[in-house]
């Protein structure tokens, strides 16, 4: 069974293909350039260089946030048009556990943490159980403090990751002092070997999403969204 991967759901465009025994290539491209500039060139290269079409994908991976939310639509439209002109299995995994996914078998909690704006960070906690990784905090968009309060009264020390790190740093080690860890840049970013991962686990029990009701998982309403239910509440109280 060979999966393809994608996570866009950060400035990061990174795409996979892996089997059941080994990944077979990934590309991660952290720049600038839009997502719908990067995305469909690096399915093409992975797929050239694995000596593959997509035809020989038997699986569809995507990333479904939170993060970027042009790039989780940019992400989740792509794999939805390619699953659905090919007909492939798709599966949707979150953003939060495929980045928690990036530090196997860590003895201390794993806290991705991506910037939300706003004072807000996406978040989760998670812990390993000998190769099970399980969440024990649930996914929210929250104020970083909450998060830091929560891992103060812990015993066990934390493993940072994520975009929010770069901003948040100062913060984190100022609260849990000698109990923070900062994951290397290497796995600080998303890496759609990791979507493709959890992706696998799924797939092998036959755990597929619906196509057509796949959607993103943003975790709070875009800025557009807010900044209408403001203007009808204006509107409203003028009446």
């Amino acid at each position: 069974m060979k999966i393809l991967s994608i996570d866009t759901s950060s400035i990061v465009s990174t795409v996979s293909i892996m089997d059941e025994h080994k990944l077979m290539g990934e590309e991660i491209v952290n720049s600038k350039l839009t997502h719908s500039e990067k995305l469909m060139p690096a399915i093409d290269r992975v797929l050239k260089n694995c000596d593959l079409t997509i035809d020989d994908i038997d699986v569809i991976a995507v990333a479904l946030g939170p993060g970027s939310f042009t790039g989780i639509r940019i992400g989740i439209a792509t794999a939805k048009a390619l699953a659905h002109s090919k007909g492939k299995n798709i599966i949707g995994i979150s953003t939060l556990d495929g980045l928690a996914l990036n530090m196997p078998m860590c003895h201390m909690l794993v806290c991705p943490i991506l910037d939300a704006r706003r004072n807000q960070v996406y978040t989760a906690v998670y812990k390993w159980d000998r190769d099970n990784l399980e969440i024990i905090r649930k996914h929210e968009a929250i104020e970083l403090d909450s998060v830091l309060e929560y891992l103060m009264d812990r015993p066990e020390s934390v493993v940072f990751l994520g975009d929010g790190v770069e901003k948040y740093r100062q913060v984190i080690e100022e609260k849990l002092k000698d109990k923070a860890y900062f994951a290397p840049n290497s796995v600080n970013m998303p890496r759609a070997s990791s979507i493709g991962e959890i992706a696998l686990k799924r797939a092998s029990s036959n755990d597929f999403d619906n196509l057509y009701g796949l959607n993103p998982t943003y975790l709070r309403k875009s800025e557009a969204e807010r900044q209408y239910e403001e203007k009808m509440r204006r509107c409203d109280s003028n009446d």
